[in-house]
Parts: structure tokens; C-alpha cells; sequence
């Protein structure tokens, strides 16, 4: 798992307040992918569409068109991708989002704690079925957002991995 995460590459967004980013902007990440790529969607698949992208300066390959998206393969499978802004969920959230705007949106999150004596994020889980968004938070306000296979989800929160 740990390989196969570090082979995502980090959204280098800025962790700061939201901010107003103008409606022709904002690009959804829903629980099925982005409108051009669905989770388990193949790598090969995905550079014969011109999607995927290995020839950049990253630590892994990267999406064309979506410069804050980190996708995660497992056995050749997208089965998660760290987005960053611009990209917002169908309710709305995104990094610099406050918790309490998650909770309201997402009424059966579930509260996923950080290991004591840890510099990681605590975590609030929004599970549909197989798939799930991972909203890690500093208590106040989202710093990222997962979204994919709710299995690798859990998984990554638990094992603690970041995609780079």
C-alpha cells in the first residue's frame, strides 16, 4: 500500500482560508471520479487517452487537465486521488472548508482520530456504498480531501501514508 501511494504525486495547493474561485472554475470530484476519469479506470487506459501523464516533474504520474488531482493506482487500478483546489466535492467542500460545513453537508461522516503522538491529520469519513471522501482536517478546517474505494481509503488513513 505504502508503495502504491507513494507513487501518487502531492497537489502543491496552499493550505489556507477558502476563498471565492469563480463558478467557470470549480471542477467536481464526485464518489464515481472526475467527468473524464473513473475510479477503476485502468493507467493503460487512461495514457491512451492522453489522461495520464508520466512526463512531468512529479513523484508519480499526474492527470492532464487536473493539476491539484494526485491519482493512486493499485494492480494498475485508479482506486484513489488527493485533490486540491479547485476541485470541490458535489456539496461543495474543499481544502479550507470548515468542519462544521462538513458536518452540516455530510450528516453521517464519521469521526476518524490521528494516532496520539503523531504530525498526522485527524480524519472525517463520508462513506456511499463502496466509496468514500476522506476529509483530514486540523480540527478547524479541511487540509485535504480523498476521495476513491472506501476500503483504500480506511487503509491509507490507517497506515498513515501520504502520495509522495
Amino acid at each position: 500500500m505504502t508503495a502504491a501511494v507513494v507513487s501518487g504525486s502531492s497537489p502543491t495547493d496552499s493550505i489556507a482560508p477558502q476563498r471565492p474561485i469563480p463558478a467557470g472554475n470549480v471542477e467536481v470530484l464526485d464518489l464515481n471520479g472526475l467527468p473524464d476519469i473513473a475510479f477503476g479506470d485502468t493507467e493503460d487506459e487512461l495514457t491512451r487517452r492522453g489522461i495520464l501523464r508520466s512526463d512531468v516533474d512529479a513523484c508519480g504520474p499526474t492527470l492532464a487537465g487536473h493539476e491539484t488531482v494526485s491519482p493512486v493506482f493499485i494492480d494498475d487500478r485508479l482506486v484513489l486521488v488527493w485533490a486540491g483546489d479547485p476541485m470541490r466535492t458535489p456539496e461543495g467542500v474543499t481544502v479550507g472548508t470548515p468542519i462544521t460545513e462538513v458536518w452540516s453537508r455530510y450528516p453521517s461522516v464519521s469521526r476518524l482520530d490521528a494516532p496520539t503522538g503523531t504530525y498526522r491529520f485527524d480524519g472525517l469519513l463520508a462513506r456511499h456504498g463502496d466509496r468514500a471522501y476522506l476529509f483530514l482536517h486540523d480540527g478547524h478546517q479541511v487540509r485535504k480531501v480523498i476521495a476513491g474505494y472506501a476500503d483504500w481509503v480506511r487503509r491509507l488513513f490507517a497506515e498513515g501514508a501520504g502520495p509522495c
